[in-house]
């Protein structure tokens, strides 16, 4: 088994002369759109989670095993790709995959989901609690085929009950119990009528950051109308975003913090139950309400004695722990869209985080030809 250490980013702390007010808004911005910052890319964390030079030869191995009827050398050149992030997977089965053949821990696994979208293992999917509980117990990828196929499958129906949001916990948890095959199978029985795909942790945060928006007088009656996802945006989220233009001469940051930026739709899906939150969705939910009571603070921010650093390591905690509680991967300054929040919330207690959120975001995109 290889080395199962997590994978951890620095403190925020760390980030002292970029994140601590000595940036205005504005130079913050030509940091980004120069890119200067030191993106941190999927054949990094893999390098991260497996820092073995046998790293080729093991995954073509596998892979190639894996797909009999395919040639070797298009196998290897996909996998010298994603380690070169020419073209990084964006299948979780290659990811799980790639943590069987190169024996990772749960918590490395977790990572390289991470790279390649919103969430870890969602242990509520009855496929991927299989594979990680055969990960764990140092069995192959084989094995958990044969297992996951001796199996019931879910009928594919996402049922939601607000008792529902600590679900994935409760499944993870009494996964890490189960001792044997017997026992295994047991639990997913007993959970199969409740298996689906969507995240239920991260509805529970986003519809208590969304509460303040789409009701921001607390009336929750007849007095007044809740505001509508299209006004939500509008005078929220949408930060001088960019929307509906040609993005070639963008540059791979300014792409990065673009890329699946939330719009009016994707909000009523959310709400709906037919999408997922995205991880980009949530941090700037964070941004944008002050995390007004939803994720603990852990002193009172109107104390005068508080000093900038603390307050900034006070949202790196809180944020990376709503994350955490989410299955999703913790800030990581060398991520352009965090290094952006962070950014955000090194503020002092007489500026907005939003509004330096999106001071940042208008120099970033603006035009110097219009």
């Amino acid at each position: 088994m290889a080395d199962t250490d997590d994978v951890t980013y620095s403190s925020a702390a760390e980030y002292d002369n970029i994140l601590h007010g000595k940036m205005t808004p504005a130079i913050a911005a030509q940091y980004l759109r120069e890119e200067r910052i030191v993106l941190r890319t999927f054949g990094d964390v893999l390098r991260e989670v497996y820092p073995h030079d046998d790293i080729l030869r093991r995954l073509t191995d596998f892979f190639v095993a894996e797909e009999p009827n395919a040639n070797s050398a298009s196998v290897q050149r996909r996998i010298r790709n994603w380690i070169a992030d020419k073209h990084p997977p964006q299948n979780r089965e290659d990811i799980f995959k790639i943590a069987f053949a190169l024996g990772l821990s749960e918590s490395r696994l977790n990572h390289l989901l991470g790279m390649c979208g919103d969430y870890g293992i969602q242990y509520r999917d009855g496929r991927e609690l299989v594979l990680s509980w055969h990960l764990r117990h140092n069995l192959t990828y084989a094995e958990a085929n044969r297992f996951y196929d001796s199996l019931p499958k879910a009928d594919g129906v996402e049922i939601f009950t607000p008792d529902m949001d600590r679900l994935t916990h409760e499944i993870q948890y009494n996964a890490l119990r189960a001792e044997s095959l017997d026992e295994l199978r047991e639990l997913y029985a007993e959970y199969l009528p409740k298996f689906g795909k969507m995240h239920f942790r991260a509805y529970f945060y986003f519809d208590q950051f969304l509460k303040q928006l789409t009701d921001p007088k607390g009336y929750n009656d007849a007095r007044e109308e809740s505001y509508s996802a299209e006004t939500v945006m509008n005078l929220y989220l949408s930060m001088h975003m960019p929307s509906g233009k040609k993005r070639d001469r963008y540059t791979l940051v300014q792409k990065l913090i673009s890329k699946n930026w939330p719009n009016a739709t994707s909000i009523k899906n959310i709400r709906n139950h037919k999408e997922d939150v995205s991880r980009k969705l949530l941090l700037l939910l964070y941004v944008v309400t002050e995390n007004e009571g939803v994720v603990m603070d852990s002193f009172d921010y109107y104390d005068e004695s508080i000093t900038l650093e603390e307050r900034i390591e006070n949202h790196w905690y809180m944020i990376n722990a709503m994350l955490n509680d989410c299955g999703m991967v913790p800030l990581d300054p060398r991520n352009a869209s965090d290094w952006l929040i962070l950014y955000a919330v090194s503020t002092d207690e007489d500026t907005p985080m939003s509004e330096r959120l999106e001071q940042v975001i208008k120099y970033m995109f603006e035009d110097p030809c219009e």
